[in-house]
Order: C-alpha cells, then structure tokens, then sequence
C-alpha cells in the first residue's frame, strides 16, 4: 500500500505548496532593491500579524534566537528577572537568563495548569527591582494558553517589560502586542506562518526601546540597534535568508488575504472539533485552557504514550509530537495550526483511533468523527 506522509506536529508545520515551490526559484541578491521591497513588505505583514505600530525586526534563526535577543538587548548582567515556567519553552526563559548572569526567579507552573494574573500582581508587588517578566502565550509543550492581555495590564503598571514568546500562538489567536500592552513581542516562522524553521521575528516596545539603551549584556548577531539602524536602510545587518523570506512574502499573502478574525475563527474551529473528537474517545485534556494551537491529550491507562505516537508515525505515517522531559509518554500532541483545514482534523483522529484500536483500548470506532464532523460541516464556507 502507497503511505502518504501528514504533517500534524506544533511545528514544523504544512507549508502551502505554491509557497513551497518559491523556494526553488532563483536565487536573488540581497542587497537590491528588488528584494529590499520584498523584505519590507514582510515586516509590514510582520507588524500586521502582531498588531503593532512598532518595526518587526527579522532574525535568520529559530525561534529561540529571538528568544535570547529579548533577554540581551534589554537586560545586564545581576539584574533581575521573573520567568513563568509553565512547560519546556518557559523553562527555557530561565535557562538564556542564566547564561548570561541574570538573576532571575523561576515561577514554576504544574503542566497544563493555569497562571493567573493575580499571582503575577502579588509577585511583582514583592519583588519591585524586577526588570522584566518572561512568559508564553501558548506553551507548546502543553497546549495551554495564557491571560497575556491581563499580564500586560498588571506589568505595564510597573517599571518593568512584559516579554512575550507567541512563538506557537501568534497568528492562531488574538494578541494585539500595543493594545495588551506587550514590551516585546516575538514569533517563528514554522509554525502559523506557514514555511520552513530559519526565521525568527521580534518586535519592540517604546519602553523596551528604552531598557536597550542601558544594556550591558554582551551580543553581536543579535544587536538590536544594528537592526533597527539597518532597516531603516531597508536591508539587514547580516546575511538573511533570502528564499523564507521570500517564501514569507508569499505565506503572508495568504494571512493578510484572509484576515486575522477569520484566521483565528479558522483555527478555533480545529481546535474545537479536534477537542470534541478525542473526548469522544473517552480521552482527557492535559490543559485547563486549551488553546487553538495544539491539542495535548493525557495517554489512557495502560497505555505507554510514546508507542501511540510511535505507531501513528511508523504505521500510519501521521506525525503527531509526543509529550517532552520529564513527562514523556503521560501525554501526546496534535497540532492544528497554519496550513491544516478540516479534513487533517480527520486524518489525525482516524489515524489516532486504528492506533489506539491497535494497541487495545476499547471505544466506539468512528465516534471521534462522528464528533468532530459536525463542528467542521458547521463553519465550512
């Protein structure tokens, strides 16, 4: 039997096929005025997406890069920070903040569960000569989301910057960067933006504008200001990835086409018929608030999870993401964001049935469809 491969991880994700195909075009110079207006058509979609008013820089990394450029270009050595460590990427925060001498006091959030606002208010009440709060908008490693926009109204009454990783989250579900009061804001290519990992983007505030002026933490590739002082040359300081970028021109089409109410409406739908379809399983959410981004879902007793999605890849050649240290095979992730439409849904669920069926848990087969379908046939125009 011909197996055809289906892409259902939180990243990377599908990539549209004309999008693709852009990658094989020739190759451009990039230090030219043909691509300078490419380039700068990206950060006006960058800045779109992000709901800002504020330059969108483009990084040629993994969304970690500017993870790290957040931390150096606004912080120094022995100041302090607070991290919310609710997964693998907020622990993440705490690990570039200790690479580089911040002192920084790690928030540890069980996995899945919710962070409120008001815990942070009280946190920051205590702990005054905080300079920065780092947290997620949506935990990849979970698929839960977080009061971005009620940490924004509790840090910006502080002199400190909320920094946001909407690295997963940007582009499936609303986060207006100036309106939530977000200092900094930034994101990766493979996930809602639809191409190849290679590119980081990153956005800043006026007030975190400020914080770059007085950092002292040692950077080079990750400058800011040579950023900002080249885009205002339309270009970049170093070498960019010339074809995600212009593969990122293309992907943003698509984006802005549509618009973002209805892209977060697109995904609310996935998100809500896969949800309703591995409940009809009998299975359990991982998340308290689940989001749009990724479904986690507790591995049923007596099951090892990292066989489910093991037989899912090698059998059924649909690649699902497991659950991360250190709670491999508790849980297991599918993803429904960028380029997935209803019938992926579909896939993911079928496939997750013969494989559950395959390794002895008892349900009623076809039920996770017969769930999600009305969801999908609801909202399909």
């Amino acid at each position: 039997m011909i197996k055809k491969y289906y892409l259902l991880s939180p990243g990377p994700t599908p990539v549209p096929e004309h999008v693709l195909a852009a990658a094989a075009e020739p190759i451009i110079h990039h230090r030219t005025p043909e691509f300078s207006k490419i380039f700068m058509d990206v950060t006006e979609g960058l800045k779109y997406v992000f709901g800002t008013k504020e330059d969108a820089y483009i990084l040629t990394s993994s969304g970690t890069g500017a993870m790290e450029a957040a931390v150096v270009n606004t912080l120094s050595p022995g100041d302090k920070a607070l991290t919310i460590n609710a997964g693998k990427f907020g622990e993440r925060w705490g690990n570039i903040c200790k690479a580089y001498g911040i002192q920084y006091k790690e928030i540890i959030v069980e996995w899945g569960v919710d962070y409120p606002k008001e815990q942070l208010e009280a946190e920051l009440k205590a702990n005054p000569e905080i300079k920065a709060v780092f947290c997620q908008l949506s935990e990849t490693s979970t698929g839960a989301i977080f009061d971005v926009q009620g940490f924004g109204e509790v840090v910006a009454k502080t002199n400190a910057i909320l920094v946001v990783d909407g690295i997963s989250g940007a582009g499936v579900m609303p986060c207006p960067m100036d309106d939530w009061k977000i200092d900094i804001f930034l994101s990766g290519s493979q996930k809602s933006f639809m191409i190849p990992p290679g590119l980081a983007y990153i956005a800043f505030s006026q007030k975190a504008w400020k914080f770059v002026e007085t950092a002292k933490c040692p950077k080079f590739y990750f400058d800011a200001k040579k950023a900002r002082k080249n885009l205002a040359d339309k270009t970049t300081p170093w070498t960019p990835g010339i074809s995600l970028i212009i593969q990122q021109k293309k992907a943003l089409d698509i984006i802005v086409g549509m618009g973002l109410e209805k892209l977060f409406l697109h995904h609310r739908v996935l998100g809500d018929a896969t949800r309703a379809g591995v409940k009809a399983l009998g299975l359990e959410l991982l998340a308290q608030k689940p989001g749009n981004i990724l479904t986690a879902v507790k591995t049923p007793a007596g099951i090892e999870g990292g066989k489910i999605v093991k037989t899912m890849q090698s059998k059924y050649m649909a690649y699902i993401a497991g659950a991360q240290d250190p709670h491999k095979g508790k849980f297991f992730r599918i993803a429904h964001l960028g380029y997935m439409g209803g019938f992926d849904i579909i896939t993911a669920l079928t496939a997750l049935e013969m494989t559950l069926s395959d390794l002895g848990y008892k349900f009623e087969v076809g039920s996770s469809v017969k769930a999600a379908e009305p969801i999908l046939r609801e909202n399909w125009a």
